[in-house]
């Protein structure tokens, strides 16, 4: 896939399916937002019309919602290179000067992180402004217990309900499950075969936001962010679980309008 390809917008679609509704006004700074294992473009839906001079733009990869029928990623390598190509063609042809921020949480910060990288390879326009949910820092990272692609239906199903963030009555429907499942799984793999490579710290704002009750992720790793880059780093710890940036949508969504008030 290439910038030249993704200048269809039906292609773009694909990927951000909310493009047209962000509801902000020409110039608005695009903010793409990158979902956790499992996770779809409509866990950030309802945080479009939140920020003022923000385009939040959320992220749809292959295999869910609308995407289901396509194959989902197995490798980081190759999903940060796709990803590249579209957030780099939806920046060449958005009003803001070439200017966007990135939002990952839990799966979605290490992508997010690695789309940076990737871009700076390229010596494409670097965001702004980088914000990690969810998400040990890359180079620590480490999660005890069997690798979650190898585990049964119900062991999956028992670390979701554990997390939260899933409907109960998605978890006790089979048929959803089968649906989302393969996603959940894969995205899984793309995590636990992911391997940090050494590079110079990004030059990069960086603003981190861990939970303080987060069964699989340290705050004291989460700091360790700071790491990651030569600019401002900022840590923002929230009480809650695994999901509370989206449970205090309201906070998380003060916090991103603040650190992003310089560029809109």
């Amino acid at each position: 896939m290439t910038v030249h390809d993704l200048t269809d917008d039906d292609v773009l679609v694909r990927w951000l399916p909310f493009r047209t509704l962000t509801g902000a006004e020409p110039g608005a700074l695009p903010l793409y937002c990158l979902p956790h294992a499992g996770g779809a473009a409509s866990a950030f839906r309802m945080w479009q019309r939140k920020l003022p001079g923000v385009a939040v733009q959320p992220v749809q990869p292959p295999g869910r919602e609308g995407r289901h029928k396509e194959p989902p990623y197995l490798h980081m390598s190759e999903l940060a290179s796709d990803l590249a190509d579209v957030v780099l063609a939806d920046v060449e042809l958005s009003s803001a000067g070439r200017r966007y921020a990135l939002y990952g949480h839990s799966l979605g910060a290490l992508v997010a992180f690695e789309l940076v990288r990737e871009v700076r390879r390229r010596g494409g326009p670097e965001p702004v402004h980088l914000f990690v949910s969810g998400a040990d820092a890359p180079h620590v990272t480490y999660e005890p217990g069997p690798p979650v692609s190898g585990m049964t239906r119900a062991e999956v199903v028992a670390l979701l309900r554990r997390l939260g963030g899933t409907p109960e009555w998605l978890l006790a429907d089979p048929d959803a499950l089968e649906m989302i499942l393969p996603a959940v799984q894969a995205d899984f793999t793309v995590k636990e075969t992911y391997l940090y490579r050494e590079e110079p710290p990004l030059d990069v704002p960086i603003s981190a936001l861990p939970s303080a009750s987060d069964p699989r992720v340290a705050p004291a790793k989460v700091a360790r962010w700071r790491d990651q880059t030569t600019a401002p780093f900022a840590l923002h710890p929230f009480d809650g679980g695994h999901f509370a940036v989206f449970e205090q949508a309201a906070r998380t969504q003060r916090l991103l309008a603040q650190a992003l008030l310089p560029w809109v």
